[in-house]
């Protein structure tokens, strides 16, 4: 796999980076042994170093620790693998039986996890983090949603003051940087005006869109967005390019369950019918057209996928390079699956 240089870290990264939800137990719990499997599998798939990225909200704090263990455990050395931990969430005594974050989507979780952004709350998770990894560190760091933590303001002083804490906590995430114990400062997000929003107020060196720039959504002012960050030189992960994986055939679209009851639920399953009948009749894998379709647009530096099954990962980093012929993009397009005027593929 050619690797590219990931905007201003120095790091050259592969074309698909190794996300890590599933070791966190996000919507089902998976078995110890699958999670040893995955880990396994991703530095049969990817020569070294491997990129993986985790956050503290994932199992809270769990996902990291398995990420540690496993590592450990396949005598990884910590030169053969970059870790993205995108910190707002630290660990916290589970009190009930489930955690009080994102109710229904995560499962099997032994702790809970409480949101801390601010210049003090920001250095906890990323020590905590740490301290989960045991014998590896993370060499990039993030804020993560700040566009929930915006969303949650009561009033426009609250707004202003939770925009002053997302500022103190890139301070120090800025210190960390100047102090070279990590290689980069970014930002993940699942809403991308609030990447946007950040940019302007922070000196970024990448950032990760999630569930923003999909075969199922593509606006083109991100398009417009993702030319200027590019021409700035800030690296782009695209992450969550499946939709969770409604794309595929799953039961969530972006962390809640599709019922078909609603109107636009209807929209989406129309969707995915159409989407599925144009993979088959063109001999397309759909995993495939969404890698391809993420990994379209220039500035998208890679695409971080995961699951929690070793196989779908082999097939999955297969299909990367992968190309479906213009003529099926060119249908995508006539039957209005993806916008006909995206101006990368047909």
């Amino acid at each position: 796999m050619q690797r590219q240089l990931f905007g201003k870290t120095g790091l050259r990264i592969p074309p698909v980076v190794f996300g890590s939800t599933s070791l966190g137990n996000l919507f089902a719990e998976v078995p110890d042994e699958a999670k040893q499997q995955v880990v396994a599998e991703w530095f049969r798939r990817v020569e070294a170093p491997v990129f993986i990225d985790s956050a503290g909200k994932y199992g809270a704090g769990m996902s990291l620790e398995i990420i540690g263990r496993e590592l450990s455990r396949l005598n990884i050395d910590p030169a053969d693998v970059v870790i993205s931990n995108k910190l707002a969430w630290t660990r916290q005594p589970l009190v009930g039986d489930e955690p009080t974050f994102e109710p229904g989507a995560w499962f099997g979780l032994t702790h809970d996890a409480r949101q801390e952004i601010s210049y003090e709350g920001i250095l906890r998770c990323y020590h905590q983090g740490n301290e989960l990894l045991g014998d590896y560190q993370a060499g990039l760091v993030s804020v993560h949603d700040p566009d929930e933590y915006l969303a949650a303001a009561t009033d426009p002083a609250d707004r202003k003051q939770r925009w002053h804490d997302i500022e103190e906590a890139y301070r120090a995430l800025g210190e960390l940087r100047s102090d070279g114990k990590v290689l980069g400062v970014g930002v993940g997000a699942k809403d991308w005006t609030s990447i946007r929003d950040v940019c302007d107020r922070v000196d970024l060196d990448w950032v990760m869109l999630a569930n923003s720039l999909t075969i199922m959504k593509h606006p083109p002012e991100l398009l417009a967005f993702i030319e200027q960050l590019d021409e700035a030189g800030v690296g782009i992960l695209n992450a969550a390019v499946f939709n969770a994986g409604f794309a595929l055939g799953g039961k969530f679209y972006d962390y809640r369950v599709v019922t078909g009851e609603s109107a636009e639920d209807r929209e989406l399953l129309d969707w995915r019918q159409r989407f599925q009948t144009a993979c088959q009749r063109f001999d397309v894998a759909p995993a495939a057209a969404c890698l391809e379709f993420a990994r379209s647009v220039p500035g998208i530096q890679a695409v971080a996928i995961s699951s929690s099954s070793p196989h779908n990962i082999a097939r999955t980093v297969a299909a990367v390079d992968g190309a479906a012929p213009p003529s099926f993009w060119s249908h995508l397009k006539e039957m209005h699956v993806i916008d006909p005027s995206f101006p990368f593929l047909g």
